[in-house]
C-alpha cells in the first residue's frame, strides 16, 4: 500500500479543476470572439491550421504533468528497503538523579518547572541533537539502575525519558559515586570507542567517593561532564509531583533543598569534562558542542528497514508529460496533412 511523507501536499491538486475551469473559460471566450465575425462552422474553412482537438490534449497533458508534480512533492512511498550505513560517533551514559530533592523547583519560583522536569526537558532536547551516537540511560538515587543498555535506539531512549520518576528507587540520597560506577558498566565492550557520562542532578547529599570516580572514570578514558539543575536559593520539596504539600523534617519544618554548584563543578574537574548550569535557555546546546569536540570513532555498520521512496516515478512521468506537451502545437502541422500513408502510389 502506498502512503506519503508529506500528505497534506495532496490538497494541492485542488488546482486542477481550477486548471480545467480556465482553459474551458477561454474556449467559450474565443467562441464568442469567432462568433463576432459569422458562424463558426462557416469560418473553419477559412482557418485550415486550426486543430478542434489539440488545445483540449495539451490542457490534458498539462493536467496530468502538475498531478505527478504535486503527487513527487508529497513523496509517495510503497514498500521497504534495507538500509546499511556505516557510523561514526561516541558512547554517551546519561545519569539522572531521581531522588525525592529533583521534585523541588528548579528555578527561584516555587510554581517552576521541577528539577526532575528540567533534566527530562534537557535529555530530550540533547537527544534530538545527536546523530550517529550510542546513548544509555542510568537513574539513581541512594543506589543506581542501569535502565537503559547503550543503544541507538534513540527512540525507545525517549520512551525512558517519559517514565522516569523519583519512585523508580526507594532508597533515597544522591550518591553520585554510584551512577558513575554503573554508568561505567554500561558500556560497551569495544575499546576503540570515545566515552562520555553525563549527569544531571542537583547534586545534593553527594557522596565523596564521586570525586574518587569521576577520577578513575578520567583515568579509563571517560570524560565526565554535570548538568546542574536547581538553584542555590533552594525550593521546598513536594510529597508528590505536582502536591500543594511539602516534606518536612522530624522538628514539622519544611525541608529546602539547595542545588550544589560546587560540588557539581569539582565532579565534573576531577572527571576532566565540563559543569553546565541546566537553568541556561541554550544548555544542551552547550553539551552538544563539548561533546562534538570529542574525537568520533567507528560504531559499526548497522542495518535499518526504511520506506522505499518512489517519487521520483512520478516526477519521470512529469518529465515525459512536459516534453509532450511542448512538441504538441496549438494548430494542425501543415506538411503532415499533406501525406496520405493509403494511397496508392501512381504509375
Amino acid at each position: 500500500m502506498m502512503d506519503f511523507a508529506h500528505p497534506k501536499i495532496l490538497y494541492l491538486l485542488a488546482v486542477l479543476p481550477l486548471m480545467l475551469a480556465l482553459f474551458l473559460l477561454a474556449r467559450f471566450a474565443r467562441r464568442r470572439k469567432l462568433a463576432r465575425y459569422g458562424n463558426p462552422a462557416s469560418l473553419a474553412p477559412l482557418m485550415p491550421e486550426a486543430s478542434k482537438y489539440k488545445p483540449a490534449i495539451k490542457i490534458t497533458l498539462q493536467m496530468l504533468a502538475v498531478a505527478c508534480l504535486i503527487i513527487a512533492l508529497a513523496r509517495p512511498r510503497h514498500g521497504e528497503r534495507e538500509i546499511s550505513e556505516t557510523r561514526e560517533g561516541i558512547e554517551i551514559m546519561i545519569a539522572v538523579d531521581v531522588s525525592r530533592s529533583m521534585l523541588a523547583s528548579s528555578t527561584d519560583d516555587a510554581k517552576g518547572i521541577s528539577r526532575l522536569d528540567r533534566a527530562k526537558y534537557l535529555f530530550k532536547r540533547l537527544i534530538n541533537n545527536l546523530e550517529n551516537d550510542k546513548v544509555g540511560l542510568v537513574v539513581f538515587a541512594g543506589n543506581s539502575l542501569l535502565q537503559l543498555p547503550i543503544t541507538t535506539d534513540f527512540v525507545s531512549a525517549k520512551i525512558y525519558i517519559d517514565e522516569l520518576s523519583t519512585s523508580m528507587i526507594s532508597e533515597q540520597g544522591t550518591d553520585i559515586g554510584a551512577a558513575i560506577d554503573m554508568s561505567l558498566q554500561g558500556f560497551s565492550s569495544d575499546e576503540d570507542v570515545n566515552r562520555a557520562i553525563i549527569l544531571l542532578t542537583d547534586a545534593e547529599d553527594h557522596e565523596e567517593q564521586a570525586n574518587a570516580l569521576a577520577a578513575k572514570a578520567k583515568e579509563a578514558g571517560v570524560q565526565v561532564n554535570v548538568i546542574g539543575v536547581g538553584t542555590a536559593k533552594g525550593a521546598l520539596i513536594p510529597v508528590g509531583n505536582g502536591s500543594s504539600e511539602f516534606l518536612k523534617d522530624e522538628e514539622g519544618t519544611p525541608v529546602t533543598t539547595r542545588f550544589n554548584a560546587d560540588a557539581a563543578r569539582m565532579i565534573a574537574e576531577n572527571g576532566g569534562g565540563n559543569y553546565i548550569n541546566g537553568n541556561d535557555a541554550d544548555a544542551d546546546k552547550q553539551m552538544v558542542d563539548l561533546l562534538d569536540k570529542i574525537d568520533k570513532a567507528n560504531l559499526g555498520a548497522v542495518k535499518y528497514k526504511a520506506s522505499a521512496e518512489r517519487f521520483y516515478i512520478f516526477l519521470w512521468i512529469a518529465f515525459a508529460l512536459i516534453i509532450t506537451d511542448i512538441f504538441v502545437l496549438d494548430r494542425k502541422i501543415g506538411w503532415l496533412s499533406k501525406i496520405n500513408f493509403f494511397s496508392k502510389p501512381v504509375k
